[in-house]
């Protein structure tokens, strides 16, 4: 084994990697923690949120769902409904984490986000066969997870000091990051097209209430591609 396929160095070049994904997402871990501070919950309430359920899109609905006085059980329903895509990631990544143990995947599952996911795609498309690998996901996962612990103790410290710093428009890095996480996966044409579809339904959809129509959007991209993607394999 090269030192470049090592258990370490790979948890190190994972880290690496995800670097620019961690500054895309540290102003969304800062207002997430700003707003959990003056939502109305005890200040420990959200670096607890952000250690266990570890979603950023989930916690920020899942705030604004508990500054609303719903229900718990919408509350759960809609977060559970949000984080599906990980079904998703998790069936792509599947066959590259088969052969590990159960107390790997279940670990590695735990931590994995989009930004993450982004990543490893693009790790195990160019390195296919390293049975290393899962020490690179391991670093770019947990640096993820450090960072957005970090940036939510940061928001909550803020908020406290600084009212108002929800509003500042710093969520636009947030944008920015997952652009840059979907455009270089639209590499043939069920996706792109799937994409579109899924752009289309949400800016339709904006209006509708807890997030619906983002989840409907998500199900119309989602379903749209598999079509596509079966027609293109049957012709063949």
């Amino acid at each position: 084994m090269t030192d470049a396929h090592t258990p370490k160095t790979l948890f190190w070049l994972g880290a690496r990697d995800i670097l620019p994904m961690l500054v895309g997402a540290a102003p969304f871990g800062i207002i997430f923690g700003a707003l959990a501070a003056t939502s109305g919950m005890s200040l420990w309430h959200g670096p607890l949120m952000s250690s266990i359920v570890f979603a950023g899109s989930s916690q920020f609905i899942a705030v604004g769902l508990v500054t609303g006085h719903a229900s718990m059980v919408l509350i759960w329903l809609t977060t559970f409904i949000v984080n599906l895509r990980h079904g998703l990631y998790g069936a792509t990544l599947l066959p590259h984490v088969s052969h590990l143990p159960l107390r790997w995947r279940l670990g590695l599952s735990a931590i994995l986000t989009d930004e993450a996911f982004a990543v490893m795609v693009g790790h195990y498309r160019t390195h296919p066969d390293n049975p290393h690998s899962h020490w690179y996901f391991l670093g770019c996962s947990l640096a993820m997870y450090v960072n957005w612990q970090c940036c939510t103790l940061i928001g909550v410290l803020f908020g406290q000091a600084f009212p108002g710093l929800e509003h500042m428009g710093l969520d636009f890095a947030m944008a920015v990051t997952f652009i840059s996480i979907v455009v270089p996966q639209l590499v043939t044409r069920p996706k792109l097209i799937a994409a579109l579809i899924s752009a289309v339904v949400a800016v339709a959809t904006l209006g509708w209430p807890y997030k619906l129509g983002l989840m409907t959007a998500i199900l119309a991209g989602v379903a749209a591609g598999m079509l596509l993607h079966k027609h293109k394999e049957a012709a063949k």
